[in-house]
């Protein structure tokens, strides 16, 4: 269990790249953007604190 949560930033971020780039090839809207954002900070907080905290 302790390595899915360690990877959950990472997939986080994965996710938030792959609505960048459901954006940019087929469909330009602003909630891609939106939730890519989201994603993508989300990520990167999920990352720095779960993996500060779990061992």
């Amino acid at each position: 269990m302790n390595t899915i949560l360690k990877n959950l930033g990472a997939v986080l971020v994965i996710l938030g790249v792959l609505c960048l780039v459901i954006y940019y090839f087929w469909v330009p809207s602003n909630a891609l953007l939106t939730s890519s954002l989201v994603l993508e900070v989300a990520g990167i907080l999920a990352y720095i604190f779960i993996n500060r905290y779990v061992e």
